[in-house]
């Protein structure tokens, strides 16, 4: 990332990384007949735009903005040419003060169809006047155009969704002298004042984006995506027959290779003794819809480590297979005849009766519907439903987030001398993905775009990532993308998730989000996220009964995948949605979703290392915490904490049904007393829970290392040095942990035949003396015990304990 021009680098400890409130005038927030967030009127016409009641909108949770929207439609029986006498190249140029756009031209054509809508933001109006000219290419030179049509702002209607669209009306061109007079020809022209809310924003032409030229104009436009539906393909390969090595003399060793697109998957090879080798291997491959690829099976004969021969390969359709909604139908298993290769294989001329004794392969495949395919970090996973619609669960809620804008971002790249930034938003939740529009040159850009999404489940998370645009195109990029070098890269500059089990239902949040990013040099703040979210509760009973089913489809407990399958098929989803989002118009682009799917979250990073370490040393904290305070207890600290400890221990031994109840009153009382203290914003990014503030520059510089490595050799031993003391120091924790489970297995093992037998006499000893003694004797006797004075206790470890340390453990079986 480039962050010259301009851009202050703080040092991370003064860095403001806090959730902030903030006041937005949301558009449920107007009083009736109250103006939006005023600024000055530019000029009469523009009173209109002022003084106009609050819409009855949808979009409640974004500020209202205001634009002036032209579409040209078309024009018809346009005159020819005056010096040419052929018929014209049409284009139309709408103009309003400063900015103008222009429609695509057509060549010799006198009645030209473009419907292109142009849409001038009201804060940057400076005219009362908005002009659109007809002109013809071939006069260019004479800075000159054919007629025009004049429209006085002061004259123009409003229009706020649900109303219908205006209708386009003929309007006849204008002398273009300024004689008033008319000429031949007419447009078919709409113009209007409309909000963000319009029908016509995602696709209109921006005076926001006016010195963006060519193929950029299309990315700098809001979109809505949605990821491609995607299945698991299963593939039992159960057998094959006759198979035939080609060098005689020797028994094949024979695996069978499948190949989905760029997805290859081998079985285990086979000695086959009997030409007919069984493997009976699962193969689990990710596609999508529509199944453009095709199922590869080729029967390979491993000769050498090195060398295959492939004895036979079939291709099949995707569309072969059925579509499995359970795991209870039984999937019918198919013979598939292989195409031979190699000596004595299917060559010109061979009959069709020699090619029916061609090897087999035996096949079970079908397609999984009950599986929800995972394309994200399971951490972070925004969608839990199976893949076949047929399973789908009726929505819980719905998920409205109005993204207002940013400020305080940092120069993302140079242009024309100066540091500047092209940033737009894009969030994802499910299988709905939304980029707002691109806000050119601005530091603080103000996107006012609201979208909604259906919950399915609120243990779920939105991820909202803000990028700078590197292909404005007509050099308005950043400037890596010319000359032959590398193509530009949309960069990061930071990314915000909210699990919408935190929010409260039908209250709005609004709140600037820290936009954190960690680069080689630190973490840093790149500015702040203005957002304001509403998670509305459709079914309150639907929303309990989620919390008592699994996270996942039932088909994930049923037929679980391994670790190691999980993780490649989740990184093949990650491709298959990259590539197909990518060539989508305006494209998302890799490395956006890359991000936003969080697709490097699983290589090693030191600092993520210690982050998770002490989270999970602070689990136990509570634990500690509660040990030290009974022992204190049991040490007399504080004679009158133990007396009132003494007291409820009477009562317990006395009124043993009270134990449970006080416990769980307690339980209550904690969770009562929390009430007040509980977070009022939803949770956000932690630097110092991250151990981004304290991080080693060279650690930092392996987290942004190649793989495989980049760096020098005798950085790459250190570096491996240190992986390994850390891994150590793990190691020696699973370990022990491991060592007191197999303690507590030799119980009554008899690994060690004396201290077992030294358990079980004292296991019928305790049940004879409980048999015998009444609970509440033995209850008291031993709670006396626990909390006795300390002049009666000795600093040796107790019996317990040193029994326990000398049972026997498998580390002694440790190579």
């Amino acid at each position: 990332m480039m962050s010259g021009g301009g851009g202050h680098h703080h040092d991370a400890h003064n860095e403001d990384f806090q959730l902030k409130d903030t006041n937005p005038l949301l558009g449920e927030q107007w009083p009736k007949g109250a103006a939006g967030p005023a600024r000055p009127a530019i000029g009469g016409g523009i009173a209109g735009w002022l003084g106009m009641e609050k819409p009855s909108s949808t979009y409640d949770l974004v500020e209202q903005m205001f634009f002036l929207y032209v579409r040209v439609v078309k024009a018809k029986d346009l005159p020819p040419n005056p010096i040419t006498g052929s018929p014209m190249d049409p284009y139309v140029e709408v103009k309003l003060g400063n900015y103008k756009g222009t429609t695509k031209h057509y060549d010799r054509r006198a009645n030209p169809d473009w419907d292109q809508v142009f849409a001038f933001s009201k804060a940057r109006v400076q005219s009362n006047l908005v002009e659109v000219y007809l002109k013809d290419r071939e006069m260019l030179g004479r800075d000159d155009y054919v007629g025009k049509v004049v429209f006085d702002l002061a004259e123009v209607p409003t229009r706020v969704p649900p109303d219908s669209p205006l209708a386009p009306q003929w309007y006849r061109l204008e002398e273009r002298r300024g004689e008033g007079g008319k000429v031949r020809g007419e447009l078919m022209l709409a113009v209007w004042i409309g909000t963000q809310a319009d029908e016509a924003f995602p696709e209109a032409w921006h005076s926001d984006a006016a010195t963006v030229r060519g193929e950029g104009v299309a990315s700098v436009r809001s979109k809505a995506y949605v990821s491609p539906k995607l299945w698991y393909i299963r593939v039992n390969v159960i057998e094959a027959q006759d198979v035939q090595p080609q060098s005689r003399g020797r028994a094949p060793e024979v695996f069978v290779k499948a190949q989905v697109g760029n997805q290859i998957l081998k079985t285990s090879v086979v000695a086959a003794a009997t030409l007919n080798p069984r493997w009976n291997e699962d193969l689990v491959f990710v596609v999508a819809e529509p199944f453009e690829e095709q199922l590869v099976l080729t029967v390979e004969d491993r000769v050498t480590s090195r060398k295959d021969d492939l004895l036979g390969r079939v291709a099949l359709p995707l569309t072969l297979f059925e579509k499995r909604l359970d795991h209870r139908p039984f999937v019918q298993s198919r013979w598939f005849d292989l195409e031979k290769f190699g000596i004595g294989g299917a060559i010109e001329g061979e009959t069709r009766r020699e090619l029916r004794f061609a090897s087999r392969v035996h096949v079970r495949a079908c397609l999984e519907g009950a599986y929800h395919v995972m394309d994200e970090s399971t951490m972070y996973i925004s969608d839990t439903r199976p893949t076949a619609r047929q399973l789908w669960k009726p929505a819980v809620g719905v998920l409205e987030v109005g993204i207002l804008g940013a400020a305080g971002l940092q120069p993302m790249k140079n242009r024309d001398g100066r540091g500047t930034t092209d940033a737009y938003c894009v969030a994802k939740y499910g299988q709905k993905w939304v980029r707002t529009r691109t806000m050119v040159g601005t530091f603080s850009p103000t996107w006012n775009e609201q979208y909604t999404w259906e919950v399915f489940d609120p243990s779920t998370v939105i991820t909202i990532g803000v990028f700078d645009n590197s292909h404005l195109g007509n050099g308005n990029g950043s400037g890596n993308n010319g000359g032959g070098g590398p193509p530009a890269r949309d960069s990061r500059i930071g990314k915000i998730r909210i699990r919408l089990s935190t929010l409260e239902t039908d209250r709005v949040y609004t709140h600037a989000y820290p936009l954190i990013v960690l680069q080689p040099s630190g973490v840093k703040k790149m500015g702040e996220l203005r957002l304001a979210v509403r998670f509305t509760c459709l079914s309150l009973m639907n929303m309990v009964h989620l919390y008592t089913q699994p996270l996942l489809p039932r088909m994930h407990y049923l037929h679980p995948f391994t670790v190691t399958q999980l993780d490649a098929l989740r990184y093949q989803a990650m491709s298959i949605v990259a590539a197909r989002l990518g060539r989508a118009e305006p494209p998302l682009r890799r490395e956006v979703v890359e991000y936003m799917l969080d697709v490097e979250s699983h290589m090693w990073s030191m600092r993520r290392s210690k982050a998770n370490f002490f989270r999970a040393v602070s689990l136990f904290s509570g634990a500690a915490a509660a040990a030290r305070w009974f022992a204190d207890v049991c040490h007399w600290k504080n004679v009158a904490t133990t007396a009132l400890v003494h007291i409820l221990l009477l009562i317990l031994v006395w009124y043993p049904e009270l134990i449970l109840p006080t416990v769980f009153l307690y339980m209550f009382m904690i969770g009562l007393w929390n009430y007040r203290r509980r977070t009022r914003h939803p949770p956000h990014m932690d630097t110092k829970m991250s151990w981004a503030e304290a991080v080693h520059p060279d650690e930092l510089d392996e987290e942004f290392d190649t793989f495989p490595t980049s760096r020098q050799q005798d950085v790459v031993f250190m570096r491996y040095d240190r992986l390994r003391s850390v891994a150590g120091r793990i190691q020696t924790v699973v370990g022990d942990m491991a060592t007191q489970g197999e303690r507590l297995q030799s119980l009554l093992s008899w690994r060690d035949p004396r201290a077992t037998c030294l358990f079980i006499i004292f296991c019928l000893l305790a049940a004879v003396v409980l048999y015998v003694t009444p609970f509440r004797v033995v209850a008291l006797v031993a709670g006396l015990y626990l909390l006795r004075h300390p002049r009666f206790r000795s600093r040796l470890p107790a019996v317990p304990s040193n029994f326990f340390r000398r049972l026997p453990s498998r580390a002694d079986s440790m190579l």
